[in-house]
């Protein structure tokens, strides 16, 4: 999120609150637009009430849909973020949706034209393009310092958590295709 959209919204919803889910929190709560946390473990929703008071908590996401928070976050396992953010811009409300946003396209495509029709936000977390390094690159890019760009390619330096309910292309490739989008200015058509 950038942050003029911050600014506008004071209210967030992190749904989610495990391994990335928690990098949402700390980041909202440090711009004082922590509203509220969704998370199915009791135990770690009671610890971020207690790390964060003030904030709601929930273990319920429709419970939370139904509070209307400025925006929200989706922060949960690759399979469930169709249905939640779904369910939220159904809502008319606005999500980030962590990356992948689904696990097909057909689904990704459906996300877009619901929110298109609720006229509501719908993002995903490409946080690379806000890295230093990628904006460095973009910079010398755009600034023709570098040359014409003939052909990107990437590599994998690491594998990261091994995750049992997305494939590899959808855990690591997201990053690297936003990034390649990014330096040439529009998606890509083709990949091989």
């Amino acid at each position: 999120m950038t942050l003029m959209v911050i600014e506008r919204m004071k209210r967030i919803c992190v749904i989610g609150g495990g391994r990335w889910g928690r990098n949402h929190v700390k980041t909202l709560a440090g711009l004082q637009a922590l509203a509220a946390v969704t998370e199915t473990n009791p135990d770690l929703l009671r610890q971020y009430q207690e790390q964060y008071p003030g904030i709601q908590g929930y273990t319920d996401v429709d419970e939370a849909i139904r509070q209307r928070y400025d925006g929200y976050v989706v922060a949960t396992p690759a399979e469930t973020h169709f249905d939640i953010a779904m369910r939220i811009l159904k809502a008319g409300l606005p999500v980030l949706v962590e990356k992948p946003m689904t696990l097909s396209a057909s689904s990704s495509e459906e996300l877009i034209q619901t929110a298109k029709a609720a006229g509501v936000s719908l993002m995903v977390g490409h946080l690379l393009l806000f890295h230093p390094a990628i904006r460095k690159i973009k910079s010398l890019i755009d600034g023709n310092r570098i040359g014409a760009l003939r052909y990107l390619y990437s590599n994998r330096l690491n594998f990261g958590t091994i995750r049992t309910e997305e494939n590899v292309f959808w855990s690591f490739a997201p990053h690297d295709i936003s990034v390649m989008d990014y330096f040439v200015g529009h998606p890509a058509i083709h990949i091989e």
